[in-house]
């Protein structure tokens, strides 16, 4: 009976290492599908606020993508020819009007001397159902997604400067595309994304990042902030981070419980990192 206990018990753990190696090496995509599938992350997502952009500075775009397919983007081009490029990354409901309406108002609050793309990430879906956006997480192919940022990179060309902004389920994904980028990333923000936890891929990271994160965050906690912080020091790279007392998603205007004060502030603190970068 001893020895079926000690190996019940070694099994056990055994197991649950593998889970948790499974959880570590896992690429960003999933782990962040893993969030969507919890019933209180969704939750913490409430409908979007109905909103239709009736002026667009921008419009929808096609690009080839490495997949052999293409993929599509809303790009505001800049008010004269320039290398530079932001790329917006959309949040958890998909390439709606209010990222549209947030593309505008950077090429405009950025001297309009920049070219900015919203890389569709759901390949033209879009809800504004809580319940519908976490399946649209879940069924994302990480493959796919790295497939449509290389595409919209192409479309900027080898000769551009990037810079990166996201939030959400794109703030995790403006960190993996100024990674992807590699020497043509010049400046990434994250609004309270899933960080890179590998140490060894944020060495190859040739951008400072700004971190936006909120203290009463249930997934992107104090302590994934706090990690992220300690990977990008040992990397040898500069993550300046402002934290706010605040709930996941405060930024977002489409949010019932949208925090007015701390979004300016936050907004305040990305273009002064932005134009400190833009060339």
């Amino acid at each position: 009976m001893k020895s079926l206990f000690l190996l019940m018990t070694a099994l056990f753990y055994c197991m649950l290492s593998n889970a948790q190696s499974s959880m570590n090496c896992c690429s960003p995509t999933r782990q962040f599908a893993l969030f969507a599938s919890d019933v209180q992350f969704i939750r913490a997502h409430a409908a979007p606020l109905p909103f239709v952009l009736k002026d667009p500075q921008g419009k929808m775009i096609r690009f080839k993508t490495n997949d052999g397919g293409a993929g599509e983007g809303y790009f505001v081009r800049s008010s004269k020819p320039t290398e530079n490029y932001l790329l917006v990354f959309q949040e958890y409901w998909g390439l709606n009007d209010y990222i549209r309406q947030m593309c505008d108002q950077l090429q405009h609050d950025l001297g309009g001397d920049i070219n900015v793309l919203a890389p569709d990430l759901y390949d033209g879906k879009v809800t504004s159902n809580p319940e519908t956006a976490g399946q649209y997480v879940e069924e994302v192919k990480d493959s796919r997604v790295r497939a449509i940022i290389s595409g919209a990179l192409d479309y900027a060309g080898k000769g551009a400067k990037i810079y990166t902004i996201g939030w959400c389920f794109g703030g995790g994904w403006s960190l993996q595309a100024s990674l992807i980028a590699g020497k043509q990333a010049d400046g990434c923000v994250m609004y309270y994304g899933l960080p890179e936890k590998d140490i060894k891929v944020l060495k190859a990271l040739h951008c400072d990042v700004l971190g936006i994160f909120a203290n009463k965050d249930g997934w992107i906690t104090p302590m994934v902030v706090d990690e992220f912080a300690a990977n990008m020091k040992k990397a040898g790279k500069t993550l300046i981070v402002h934290r706010y007392d605040a709930n996941h998603a405060f930024a977002n205007p489409s949010n019932p419980h949208h925090n007015e004060a701390d979004t300016k502030n936050a907004y305040a603190y990305t273009l002064q990192f932005l134009k400190a970068r833009i060339k």
